[in-house]
């Protein structure tokens, strides 16, 4: 039943493995891609993982440094896998502990390590187990809740038993009353009173309560209650004063900095019909590698540092009061038992951790990673501590804050090489174009931030070619081609031999989005330019129409680079946007291999402050990096992510 199970160290070394019979292929590369996908990335919050047409579970042993790892097909379901897996680490670790002591570590490594006995008789005990557990039986109708019911214990009266004894009567008495509009004028009075002379009866407690409430306020404040006869005059509203500016005038004539003075000098404030390029001309170069993005911190540390050991000192006192030892033994049992928390002689459980993983957690939230993102993170650390032994003189709050440091720091590092400058020369080496994808939902600033690195791209020497393949937003175009004739008289054509550095290329609107694309990359391939930047149309993750352009516009053209751009203000909702976007993309391909988003563009990051938890939540969602971080409006405003400085500010209090 079992395809294999297998034992290696986290260093990689395989100490013991079993294949099934009749298992011909090698379980190297489900274990292989295990390793890359779940237990590198730091996702290993869930023991299981779908390798093509096998299922694996596994189980980390922290103490040891050990992985336990097992294959089945996942057609089947079987229930003793758990009980099996749980059994052998229990087994296996106290052989190898025992080995480790009598032959030490070369010796065990060199030599054969025999566990197929036990093996098989675990394996037969759990699958005996999960023979003998038998079906549960239903419940017959009187064991049930239902039978207990009757249809007198489900009606539900407002005055208890009393109303039900009084009968018809009461009955009738309260349909009168339930229909005031057939009394006359005159009878209302009397009608009204009839409660009063009638006292309490057939009242609940609560109501006779509410009643004499109401009669004692009655009498004490009666003289108090009278309404005003004049209600009084809403005050007008304050109207706002002018203000004043020191270069203002009073005419119109004062504003106006179109003509010069009498003796010919321009007015103060004057801007003539080149000015904006000459502000332009300000920005700084961006020849190179990309900024990266970076925190100050001063007195911030100090406050984390600060609260670090506010929290150190109350698992101290927590510690104390647990291991407190009758008076009797005098002050030293105290500090005996404190110090004996401290020292590395512990290993970690899950109880140790939970009050410290439910302050992360929420603390992680706080910082606008999304929930599910938060929870994932913790179990998953929760898994890499479990059993492992302290260091000296260290608490859980720092261990497990240090763990989930290192964590996030491993997520927000590429898994691979992201060097888009070194990517366009290899793609100019071949004569044609680098196609780059930019696609998101609406108003995160693709088309802003596709000006951005269309500069950051003119200032290393390469021509640009943008598709404007926005063919639904009104105004889309007219904004592409603003920023082309701005970056041109950045890069005049005449310091690049008459050639223009940047183009538009636009058919107009409600045209085909993937046959703009593909005319726009035969056009540059024909007038050899170096990139293609192709802009599309803002679409909601949930409008399936625009979806599947997208997808039809990525599969036609198939883009060196599909950029996912999405804002820095997110929370939750940049969960459900990749994971519908990659599934879109991956829905409506015609490959077995779809195409998905390759990396993400991060806007709007100077808006946020410290709380830069999208980060996380995008990277996490989808395995990929982010390439390219937006902090402004200008073209010089684009940096690259600092893994390190980005986990600082998460973790910062």
């Amino acid at each position: 039943m079992l395809d294999f199970f297998t034992i290696f160290s986290k260093g990689g070394i395989v100490l013991w493995c079993f294949q099934g019979a009749g298992v011909t292929e090698s379980f190297t590369g489900p274990v292989n891609a295990l390793i890359r996908s779940v237990i590198l990335q730091e996702r290993s919050g869930n023991n299981s993982y779908t390798h093509e047409a096998l299922s694996l579970k596994y189980k980390l042993d922290n103490e040891f440094e050990l992985v336990f790892v097992v294959g089945f097909q996942k057609i089947l379901t079987l229930t003793y896998v758990d009980k099996l897996i749980n059994d052998v680490q229990l087994h296996f670790r106290d052989r190898y502990k025992n080995e480790l002591d009598i032959k030490g570590s070369l010796k065990l490594l060199n030599s054969n390590f025999e566990f197929e006995d036990d093996f098989s008789m675990l394996l037969r005990e759990a699958e005996d187990s999960s023979k003998a557990r038998s079906p549960a039986s239903m419940r017959t109708f009187n064991e049930s809740l239902k039978s207990q019911k009757t249809v007198k214990s489900m009606i539900e009266t407002k005055g208890g038993d009393k109303i039900k004894e009084q009968g018809g009567k009461k009955n009738k008495n309260a349909k009168k009353e339930a229909e005031p509009v057939k009394v006359d004028p005159g009878k209302t009075t009397s009608a009204s009173q009839k409660p009063v002379e009638n006292g309490s009866q057939g009242l609940t407690p609560e109501e006779v309560m509410q009643k004499n409430r109401e009669e004692f306020f009655r009498k004490r404040m009666g003289g108090n209650v009278e309404k005003p006869s004049k209600s009084p005059k809403p005050q007008k509203p304050k109207e706002k004063q002018r203000r004043v500016w020191d270069m203002g005038g009073s005419k119109a004539e004062d504003l106006d900095y179109s003509h010069p003075n009498d003796n010919g000098t321009q007015k103060a404030g004057y801007q003539g019909p080149d000015a904006h390029i000459e502000s332009g001309m300000q920005l700084n170069p961006m020849k190179g590698d990309l900024l990266s993005v970076d925190y100050e911190y001063s007195e911030e540390e100090d406050v984390g540092e600060e609260e670090e050991e506010e929290e150190e000192e109350q698992e101290r006192m927590e510690i104390t009061n647990t291991k407190r030892v009758p008076k009797k033994g005098g002050g030293f049992g105290g500090m005996f038992g404190m110090l004996k928390g401290l020292v590395g002689a512990k290993s970690l459980s899950r109880e140790d951790m939970e009050p410290v993983l439910d302050k992360m957690r929420d603390h992680l939230i706080a910082k606008n990673v999304a929930a599910e993102i938060s929870t994932q993170l913790c179990d998953s650390v929760a898994k890499k501590l479990e059993g492992k032994v302290m260091g000296t003189f260290t608490t859980v709050a720092s261990t497990v804050k240090q763990a989930l440091q290192e964590s996030l720091v491993q997520i927000l590092q590429p898994k691979r090489r992201v060097d888009i400058l070194r990517d366009v020369l290899d793609a100019r080496s071949q004569r044609r174009p680098f196609i780059v994808t930019f696609c998101g939902v609406n108003g995160v600033g693709k088309s802003t931030n596709l000006a951005k690195i269309s500069f950051w791209l003119i200032e290393n020497g390469f021509t640009v070619l943008i598709a404007a393949c926005d063919t639904f937003r009104a105004g889309a175009v007219e904004q592409l081609r603003t920023h082309q004739r701005r970056l041109n008289s950045l890069h005049p054509p005449e310091q690049h031999g008459g050639r223009p550095m940047v183009q538009l290329y636009e058919k107009g609107y409600g045209k085909d989005a993937a046959g703009i694309a593909m005319e726009a990359i035969a056009y540059a391939r024909n007038q050899a330019f170096d990139v293609v930047l192709v802009d599309t149309a803002g679409r909601m993750q949930d409008n399936a129409p625009l979806m599947t352009a997208l997808a039809k516009l990525i599969a036609v053209n198939m883009p060196d680079l599909v950029l996912f751009v999405g804002e820095a203000l997110v929370g939750n909702e940049a969960v459900d946007q990749l994971v519908k976007f990659n599934q879109a993309l991956a829905d409506h391909s015609m490959s077995d291999k779809p195409r998905l988003i390759d990396g993400i563009v991060l806007t709007k990051f100077d808006t946020i402050d410290d709380k830069v938890g999208a980060a996380i939540s995008m990277t996490y969602i989808t395995g990929q990096p982010i390439v390219f971080v937006g902090t402004g409006q200008t073209y010089n405003d684009l940096r690259s992510l600092n893994a390190r400085a980005v986990v600082s500010a998460l973790m910062k209090a």
